[in-house]
């Protein structure tokens, strides 16, 4: 049996159990006594692709509005009570989902569920105008420090305009802009809030050290009573052709130092028929110090400080394979794009060699399994894969998945999706420099 072809351990299985309640909120249950910890994780199904024209950022916002209290918790309470009782806690938002989670002590399991449920049912009580023109701050001035002034941060926003249509979900901006953070209104932040943070428009997932008939009991407790909701409109069409049919560029000048270039690739979406033999090819181009482009680029030709590749996992229409890399001082953007899709044509004309696919196979099996030590990201990768694909258990077949791609199959991806009509190159450049 080859190394690309092993079936991973059994003892990497996670123990799941899913359900909904009436009101449609999907519940998973992950069990592990391993250490005195619990993790509780919310997902809903809303991110910057749910927003409408005028109100970009309103998804990053509301994530930030989340904290500011609800009926029965004051601002900033959220954090006090957690932390007291000897918890972490954050929030996040992505393009098509936005998430909430709490990492605690076994024994405060129902602290935690108490306070994602009362935001969920009684956030729009404590909602003010001054709360909402605080927080707009705090996402404006976190848009200057992320993006506006930081090097090359704007590639977030540019990258997704550039690889997707005007019209498309994913073409705008996650943190929005100015423009229309400023234009947010308390009756803009009430609606979102009524119109997505619904029960039936969430996943709440218990991993860690508890007992399931308790935590069954808490939760149809705190999160039983809270109605669904009235209904959702419908999100913009996702699909795209499978390839640019050109290749895409964009230049930018920027208060930057040295050169750094975007090549991004059309793929198959996040968990369909193809995604994981484009997550293989990312890592083989792009992962670790024995990837293609750090050999070649970073190492031998000594033309880039840094080299990668990934996968952007988007669920819906498809996905991205992006390779970025920045030049060393005295390298020329032309240069360093020139030596990136040297690279890249090589994997196109003559495939990916089993050697490397195992190695970027290993690589990706450690990195799962690692990151599936806590309690925290399983109940996150749970969440994901309850939102995404209706079934939380599919978790315990993905390194399977993974192992059944072999080297052929991935050097017919490359050959599909690298070609000079599927690439779109964001290409940063010193202002006034080149």
């Amino acid at each position: 049996m080859t190394a690309a072809a092993r079936p991973p351990a059994p003892a990497t299985r996670i123990p799941v159990e899913q359900y909904e309640l009436p009101n449609g909120l999907r519940v998973v249950l992950a069990e592990d006594h391993a250490i005195p910890v619990v993790a509780v994780n919310l997902w809903y199904h809303v991110g910057s692709a749910n927003e409408r024209e005028g109100r970009t950022g309103f998804a990053h916002l509301f994530e930030h509005m989340l904290f500011q209290g609800s009926a029965n918790v004051a601002a900033n309470e959220h954090f006090e009570l957690v932390q007291r009782a000897g918890g972490t806690l954050n929030g996040s938002t992505w393009l098509d989902r936005t998430n909430y989670f709490e990492t605690m002590p076994s024994h405060q399991l129902e602290l935690a569920l108490w306070l994602e449920a009362d935001r969920m049912a009684r956030l729009l009580p404590a909602m003010t105008q001054e709360k909402l023109d605080t927080q707009r701050d705090v996402v404006k001035n976190e848009r200057r420090w992320s993006v506006d002034n930081q090097p090359y941060g704007t590639w977030w926003e540019r990258l997704p305009a550039l690889c997707f249509p005007p019209e498309h979900p994913f073409h705008h901006s996650l943190i929005g802009s100015m423009e229309d953070l400023s234009a947010a209104s308390l009756e803009d932040v009430a609606e979102f809030f009524r119109t997505w943070y619904t029960p039936d428009n969430a996943v709440l997932t218990v991993a860690g050290d508890f007992d399931p008939a308790a935590a069954r009991a808490m939760i149809a407790r705190h999160f039983g009573p809270i109605a669904r909701g009235a209904g959702r409109p419908p999100l913009g069409a996702m699909a795209v052709p499978e390839q640019f049919g050109e290749w895409r560029r964009q230049v930018v000048p920027d208060a930057v130092a040295a050169p750094r270039v975007f090549l991004a690739f059309r793929v198959p979406p996040f968990g369909a028929d193809g995604w994981h033999a484009a997550s293989l090819l990312a890592a083989v181009l792009g992962d670790g110090e024995g990837s293609r482009l750090t050999r070649a680029l970073v190492r031998e030709q000594s033309v880039a400080t840094s080299a990668s590749a990934y996968t952007f996992d988007l669920a819906k229409g498809t996905d991205l394979l992006i390779c970025d890399a920045t030049a060393r001082p005295g390298i020329t953007a032309e240069a360093l794009e020139a030596a990136l899709v040297k690279e890249v044509d090589r994997v196109l004309g003559k495939g990916v060699r089993p050697p490397e696919l195992a190695r970027a196979l290993a690589q990706l099996e450690t990195a799962w399994l690692t990151g599936l030590q806590s309690a925290a990201a399983r109940a996150d990768k749970l969440s994901q894969f309850a939102t995404y694909f209706g079934e939380a258990d599919r978790v315990n077949g993905e390194l399977a998945r993974y192992a059944a791609v072999d080297a052929p199959t991935v050097s017919a991806l490359a050959r599909r999706v690298l070609g000079a009509t599927n690439r779109a190159s964001l290409v940063y450049v010193p202002a006034g420099g080149a």
